[in-house]
């Protein structure tokens, strides 16, 4: 039994699809969730400056276009499915299609349609968002509603992500919590909060207009770390995440109760390999960056990699 996690923004690096490319079927898929999004998602892996992928309207579906091939490319590999997918912030639409929920043109397609519409949320008051490393958390929650800040994103202990007006960022970074530090981040805008309200309609429109099926894994939610398994639960919880935070703590949690033999990080891979290794140690985590990695995490799980108690309940 293993798990699958999937990354979000923040993660992507220019020439991300290069290597992926050189192979014909994963160049044809490409061109065809180019069509399907609006996105030449080609371009945007490859000869894309880091400014121009940072923009939110590509980041997003360029990463969930990765994430895509990558996984395509590891089920050909592997005699049984992954027994747990979750993914952070837009990575749960590519957790979608490995659970079976989603189609990866469709799921390319709502991630095109997010990034857009919290571009253009982005657009009317200056908004941002930084990390909070360290303090205790109440404490941590305490000094950011005292600025009007939200949390948008708990990446585990001492982990926090603030978001809000740059005017309170500011605050944040010139007068940090107690014991902990800030690092704003450079993100277009204070999103999984209300700021992204006007996003969340336009996201929850075209969501509505897309068939979501049964999960044939179990799947988790970025809500709370819950399995999910109702279609229309799963796209009320995928709408809902534009203007609520990202509990990727307790979805790391639930990973840990489910007792994976390994867990495989999709490629960008390394921030969320490093979070979850510095939470559960004791979780194996298979970091798949490039086609070259197919082969080591395939005989990795092959090999029966990680731990090997039994699944937990209570997930």
């Amino acid at each position: 039994m293993f798990g699958i996690i999937a990354p979000g923004q923040g993660s992507q690096t220019p020439g991300m699809l290069a290597g992926w490319l050189r192979d014909p079927e994963c160049a044809a898929s490409v061109r065809q969730w180019s069509e399907a999004s609006g996105c030449d998602l080609a371009h945007l892996g490859t000869k894309a400056s880091s400014a121009e992928i940072a923009r939110t309207e590509n980041t997003q579906p360029l990463l969930v276009a990765q994430g895509l091939l990558a996984h395509g490319a590891l089920a050909g590999k592997l005699t049984d499915g992954a027994a747990v997918v979750a993914g952070h912030s837009v990575g749960e639409l590519t957790a979608a299609v490995y659970a079976g929920v989603l189609d990866p043109a469709d799921a390319v397609r709502l991630a095109a349609v997010r990034g857009r519409a919290m571009a253009e949320a982005c657009a009317g008051t200056p908004t941002s968002m930084a990390a909070v490393v360290g303090g205790d958390e109440a404490e941590v929650l305490a000094h950011l509603s005292g600025l009007g800040l939200s949390p948008a994103t708990y990446n585990g202990p001492g982990q926090i992500v603030a978001a809000g007006t740059s005017l309170r960022i500011g605050q944040l970074i010139a007068h940090p919590p107690r014991g902990a530090t800030v690092k704003e981040l450079q993100v277009a805008g204070a999103f999984h909060t209300p700021h992204m309200e006007s996003a969340r309609q336009v996201f929850a429109d075209a969501a509505a207009a897309t068939h979501f099926a049964r999960p044939r894994l179990l799947l988790l939610s970025n809500a709370d770390g819950a399995v999910v398994t109702s279609p229309d639960g799963i796209r009320h919880r995928l709408v809902e995440q534009v203007v609520r935070p990202v509990r990727w703590d307790l979805c790391m949690d639930a990973l840990d109760r489910t007792a994976p033999g390994a867990v495989i990080s999709l490629p960008p891979a390394r921030t969320l390999t490093g979070i979850l290794k510095r939470r559960y140690p004791g979780i194996d985590v298979v970091a798949l960056n490039t086609p070259r990695d197919i082969a080591k995490a395939a005989a990795r799980l092959d090999a029966g990699a990680g731990r090997t108690e039994p699944a937990r309940a209570g997930v």
